[in-house]
């Protein structure tokens, strides 16, 4: 398991000082399936936008 998750999307509801995800999990999906070439070919479906409640 990550020790720390770093996140540089600052206008999300978890991101926290110092670019770190304050998400209690993490979830991850491939574009194409359940596999992945690269990390281009995935989304972190945790992102919520700061301003949503």
């Amino acid at each position: 398991m990550a020790k720390d998750v770093l996140c540089e999307v600052h206008n999300c509801r978890y991101w926290a000082e110092g670019n770190r995800c304050s998400a209690e999990s993490i979830y991850v999906v491939s574009h194409a399936g359940n596999m992945a070439s690269d990390s281009s070919e995935t989304d972190c479906k945790t992102f919520t936008p700061s301003n949503e409640a």
